[in-house]
Parts: structure tokens; sequence; C-alpha cells
């Protein structure tokens, strides 16, 4: 996911980098008109309400009016107006500083996910792949008709490269999903939990390993 981080404010610019350790793809600008440059290369934008060229609020409304982008803002503002003025701007989201990055991580995740369904329709209820059928809302998983008896961390991270078959994921982004843990002590678990997924469905070429990136999904076909 693709992150534009809009502040002026060094201590929120430093989020840049514990958020690209977390999987994302951040991008830091400084002004208001640079927040609306090249939307349509941006997934997210996290905005500091408190920018100093342009008012927050104003940016926000602005972005709004070209996009329908997921919209987290971000401000030292404590004062319930001031959150509610922002959702009326178009935020999905507004977070008083200070939080942590648990916090931040979350909350984007929730908008995009959120958002995600409302813009693209009912957000698909079963995932086919050839023999394939993942249902998201029974957590069910069945191969040429026969069930497969996934755990509930297999089913999360199958169903997360599922849903996203033409992506590449990270490790710490799926570290993140799956078992909500930034740091990469979980990781011998994420490789015995894709073993413990092909070896249940038959095949390695269903979760596609590429190297020094992450997992994708493979549609069961060898590359």
């Amino acid at each position: 996911m693709h992150i534009r981080l809009v502040t002026a404010d060094a201590r929120i610019a430093a989020l840049e980098a514990p958020l690209t350790r977390s999987g994302f793809t951040v991008e830091v600008v400084r002004a208001g008109a640079e927040a609306l440059r090249d939307l349509a290369h941006v997934d997210f934008v996290l905005l500091d309400l408190d920018i100093t060229d342009r008012d927050g609020l104003h940016v926000c409304r602005d972005i709004r009016e070209l996009s329908d982008l997921p919209v987290v803002c971000v401000t030292v503002r404590t004062e319930e107006l001031d959150r509610v003025l922002a959702l009326q701007a178009g935020a999905d989201d507004c977070l008083v500083r200070p939080f942590g990055l648990h916090e931040l991580t979350a909350r984007i995740e929730a908008v995009a996910r959120r958002l995600h369904g409302s813009l693209t329709g009912q957000p698909p209820k079963t995932i086919e792949s050839g023999p394939l059928r993942i249902d998201l809302e029974s957590r069910e998983v069945r191969l040429h008709d026969q069930a497969v008896p996934l755990t509930r961390k297999e089913f999360d991270l199958l169903a997360l490269l599922a849903c996203r078959p033409d992506e590449v994921i990270p490790r710490r982004q799926i570290l993140q999903e799956v078992w909500r843990d930034i740091q990469p002590s979980t990781g011998r678990t994420l490789d015995s939990h894709v073993s413990s997924i092909r070896r249940k469905l038959g095949s390695r070429d269903w979760i596609v390993a590429v190297r020094g990136a992450g997992f994708m999904f493979g549609r069961g076909r060898k590359e």
C-alpha cells in the first residue's frame, strides 16, 4: 500500500521509517499543494491537519473532491469539534496525537478494508480460482469440492493472499495483518504456515515465494 504522508512536522515525518518496516510504501510531502499531486498513484493519505502552508481541513476537502482515496487525519487538537470537522471535511478517521504505531497501523488497515468494500460495491463473499473455493464468511476452504481443514491463522494467511492475487505482499506486512506483529520474530511461524497450507492444498503452486520480497497467491499454476 502506497501511503502519502502529508506533514511539515519532523515528529510525524519520522513515522516513515516504522511504517515502511511494517510493509507500507511511504512518501512524505511537506505542503498542502503537494498532497494533491498525482493522487492516482497513491493508495492512502495520512494528513496532518496542522500543516503550516494551508488549512488542513481545506486540504482534506480538496482531496475528497478529487478522489475517493482513504484519508486518515492526525492532529494535536483535542476538542471533539475538531475531530467532527475533520470527518465532515471528508476524512475517514481522525487520530489525536500522541498515538502509538500499533494504533496507527490498525486504523489504516481498518479504514482501507472498509473503504475497499464501499468503493467497489459489496466485498466478495467467496474467492474462486480453478478448483479452489474460499468462503470468507463461513471461513471454509474447498478444493475440488472437498473441504480443506485449515487453522484460523492458515485461513487468514491464505485469504489475505487470495484477496490480492496479483500483488506480492511483503513478509512484514503479512506478519502485521495476520499476526498483528511488526517484529521479525515470527518469521519462522510464517514459513511453517505457508508450508502447512501448501501441504493441505497438495501443491506448492498455490502460494508463491518471491525471493527477497514476500509471497503472492499462485492460483495453483506452475510459473
